[in-house]
């Protein structure tokens, strides 16, 4: 008998945000005849940056071949641009898959997979124009599709997974699932963004992030150096 679940694939890593996961897992895991797996390198569980720990469902020698690829963000993304065994799997199961997806600075580790060559992408808008050091185009908009490429923010992930979610089973499919998790966002503040938030606000974060920005640029610079040794 033929299969017809539609299989998911979605990253998880140590130190991932999992708001960028776990988001876009229940509109995955909704859709018509769904198979959603957690990937890893083991089955060990895997503890996400403010201690969620989460437990992989398949690791990467027994993954079966994927319909959806997904990469989440977060602080744990910078050892991945690095990561031969990561950058291999993604380049593997992409190159299979009708539908690869990065939601916030996962989009980084798709780049320094070379998967985002001469494509419009987004991410967290603090590593935005990192993308660019991969023959990418950053865009600043919540929700970026290119070709079989769909990249978005944070919370926007949930955006992308319904915009995904429409492509592979239509509008009502997709309009249904965001019903059914009450998706109706009306946040209390409008500091969402870079743009909209308090300048004070805005360097507080940037000051933060300081250290784990600088340690990204330098990893972003040496996986391209990577990426142009195996072109040449």
């Amino acid at each position: 008998m033929k299969e017809t679940r539609f299989r998911s694939g979605m990253l998880v890593f140590p130190n991932l945000t999992q708001l960028d996961l776990t988001g876009p897992y229940e509109v995955l895991a909704r859709l018509p005849d769904a198979e959603t797996l957690l990937l890893w390198k083991t089955l060990e569980p895997v503890r996400s940056e403010h201690g969620l720990t989460i437990l992989p469902t398949a690791a990467f020698h027994s993954c079966p071949t994927l319909d959806l690829v997904f990469v989440p963000g977060g602080p744990g993304i910078n050892p991945l641009l690095e990561d031969a065994e990561v950058l291999a799997f993604l380049r593997c199961a992409a190159a299979e898959a009708p539908y690869v997806v990065a939601v916030c600075t996962g989009s980084l580790v798709l780049g320094a997979a070379g998967l985002l060559r001469a494509r419009r992408a987004t991410s967290h808008w603090m590593s935005r124009d990192l993308l660019r050091s991969f023959g990418a185009e950053p865009v600043a908009e919540r929700v970026v599709v290119d070709g079989k490429f769909f990249t978005g923010g944070v919370t926007a992930g949930i955006d992308v997974a319904l915009t995904v979610a429409a492509e592979i089973a239509g509008k009502d499919t997709a309009e249904a699932i965001q019903l059914g998790i009450e998706y109706d966002p009306a946040p209390p503040f409008a500091s969402g963004s870079p743009e909209q938030a308090n300048p004070a606000v805005v360097a507080a974060v940037r000051a933060r992030a300081e250290p784990r920005q600088r340690d990204r640029a330098e990893r972003v610079a040496r996986a391209v150096v990577e990426l142009s040794q195996q072109a040449g």
